[in-house]
C-alpha cells in the first residue's frame, strides 16, 4: 500500500484542490467528489503542512470547512509558495542532477558522449544518451547548463553565473529582489531566488495582497512565451457553476493570446485573446484555467493585433460584450456632482480613474464622463461607487439605466427613512 507523501505530482489537481477547499473555505468532506475519502485525507494533510498556523476550521450543520486564514498585511512571505516547492522527483532525476552538476563543475565543455561515458566509467551509473539529452535539454532551458554548437557537435558546460555574485556586485538588489518576491507577477521566482541565498523578507509588508493569484503562476510563462511566439494556445475552462452542475469535463478553448489583464479591485487576472472559431475577442479568468499549450504559429497574428488594440480602447474592464471583431460601442454619458472648492479629491478620483473615458467640466460643480465602451454594465458598477453624487445618466441600453434607477428605488425603500425613521 502507498504510503502518504507531502510531495505531488500534478500540480493542476493540487491547485484546484487549494482554491476550492481552503481559499474559498466553502466545502466540507462531503462535498468531496473526486476519488475516495482518502485522497480528501491526503490532500487535507499535504496542505496543512504547507499552510502551518494558517488553517482556520469552522463547523456547521453540514460539517467541517477548513481553510486558509491570512491577514497579508502582516506576513512577510505568501505561504502558498510552498505549494510550488512541493513537486515530486523520480530517483532518476535525483540523481542526474547531482552527478551532471558534479561532472561540469571541472569549468570544462563536453559533448553528450563524454558526459554519458563518464557516468558510466567514474560513477557506475548506467544512462542511456536518450535520458542524459533530457535532462541536458531541461538544464539548458533552466538556464542552469549552456549549449554551444562545434561543428554538428553540440557541448554542455555548466553556466558560471551565480546569484550570489550579483547581489555582492550590485547594491540593493537584495532588497529589490524582497520587494519583487511579494507582488505579482512571478513572485515565487524572486522567493526562490531568496530561499537559495538563505534570505528571508524582512522589509516589505503588502496590505492588500492578492495573494490567492500566485497558483495561477504556474500558467503564465506559457502564455507570455506564446504571446512572444505569436502562437495560438489552447486549454480547459472550469467554472464554479459548472462543477456545481456536475460538469468535470470543461470547456476545451483554442485561441490566439493578446494580452494579461489584472484587475484592481480584486487583483483577478484574465487572459484577453482571439478565438478564431467565434471571430471575436474575450477575455478567460487564469483562475478558471488548466494546462495551457502552445500551439501552431499564427500567421496573421499582427493582423489581429491591430484589431485588438483598437477594441481595447472601448473596454472599461475586460469585457469585450458581445461585440464580434469591429463591433459599434454604446456611447454613454454619466455627470456627476463634485465642489470644486471643497471636494477637489472627487475630481482627482474622476480623472485618475476613468480609463478610456473623457472628462470635462460642464456646468458649477457639474463634470460629465463621456464613454464609448463595449460592456456598459462594467461603466455602471463603478459608476455606483459614486452615488449620491450622479446627476443623469444619458445613453447606454434602457437595461443598464432601469437597473440603475431600480436599485437607487430599492435602496430608498430600504434606507429611506419613510416607514423607519429611527434606522437613518
Amino acid at each position: 500500500m502507498a504510503g502518504f507523501s507531502e510531495l505531488i505530482k500534478n500540480f493542476d489537481k493540487t491547485r484546484d484542490y487549494v482554491r476550492d477547499f481552503f481559499i474559498y473555505g466553502c466545502k466540507v468532506r462531503s462535498d468531496f467528489d473526486r476519488k475516495s475519502i482518502r485522497t480528501y485525507g491526503d490532500e487535507k494533510r499535504r496542505v496543512e503542512s504547507w499552510m502551518g498556523d494558517y488553517m482556520r476550521y469552522d463547523d456547521s450543520v453540514h460539517g467541517r470547512s477548513v481553510s486558509i486564514s491570512v491577514d497579508s498585511g502582516h506576513i512577510p512571505e505568501n505561504p502558498l509558495y510552498n505549494a510550488y516547492y512541493s513537486k515530486s522527483f523520480t530517483d532518476n532525476d535525483i540523481r542526474l542532477h547531482f552527478l551532471i552538476t558534479d561532472i561540469l563543475n571541472d569549468g570544462l565543455s563536453h559533448t553528450l558522449k563524454e558526459i554519458t561515458d563518464i557516468l558510466n566509467t567514474d560513477y557506475a551509473q548506467l544512462f542511456d544518451e536518450q535520458t542524459v539529452r533530457n535532462k541536458l535539454k531541461e538544464y539548458v532551458e533552466e538556464g542552469i547548463v549552456i549549449s554551444e554548437k562545434n561543428g554538428k557537435t553540440l557541448y554542455y558546460k555548466l553556466s558560471e553565473d551565480m546569484a550570489e555574485d550579483y547581489i555582492s556586485s550590485y547594491s540593493g538588489l537584495d532588497d529589490a529582489l524582497m520587494f519583487f518576491s511579494e507582488t505579482q507577477h512571478f513572485g515565487i521566482i524572486g522567493n526562490s531566488i531568496l530561499k537559495m541565498l538563505g534570505l528571508k523578507n524582512s522589509l516589505f509588508f503588502i496590505k492588500h495582497n492578492y495573494m490567492i493569484h500566485t497558483l495561477e503562476d504556474i500558467l503564465i510563462p506559457e502564455i507570455i512565451s506564446a504571446i512572444n511566439e505569436k502562437r495560438h494556445i489552447s486549454f480547459r475552462t472550469f467554472s464554479a457553476k459548472r462543477n456545481k452542475d456536475g460538469d468535470t469535463s470543461g470547456t476545451e478553448n483554442q485561441v490566439v493570446p493578446m494580452k494579461i489583464l489584472v484587475s484592481v479591485q480584486t487583483g483577478r487576472r484574465y487572459l484577453a485573446a482571439y478565438i478564431p472559431g467565434l471571430r471575436r475577442f474575450s477575455a478567460f479568468r487564469l483562475d478558471y484555467m488548466k494546462s495551457v499549450k502552445k500551439g501552431d504559429i499564427c500567421d496573421v497574428y499582427d493582423d489581429i493585433k491591430v484589431k485588438f488594440d483598437r477594441n481595447m480602447v472601448h473596454c472599461f474592464g475586460v469585457s469585450f460584450g458581445m461585440r464580434r471583431e469591429t463591433g459599434t460601442v454604446t456611447p454613454m454619458k454619466i455627470t456627476f456632482f463634485a465642489d470644486e472648492e471643497k471636494e477637489p479629491y472627487i475630481i482627482d478620483r474622476l480623472e485618475r480613474e476613468k480609463r478610456c473615458c473623457r472628462l470635462e467640466r460642464t456646468g458649477e460643480h457639474l463634470y460629465t464622463l463621456t464613454a464609448d465602451v463595449f460592456d456598459p454594465n462594467e461603466l455602471m458598477h463603478w459608476a455606483k461607487t459614486f452615488i449620491g453624487r450622479i446627476v443623469s445618466i444619458e445613453g447606454g441600453s434602457d437595461t443598464v439605466r432601469k437597473r440603475f434607477y431600480d436599485d437607487i428605488a430599492r435602496m430608498n425603500r430600504i434606507y429611506g427613512g419613510d416607514e423607519d425613521e429611527h434606522i437613518q
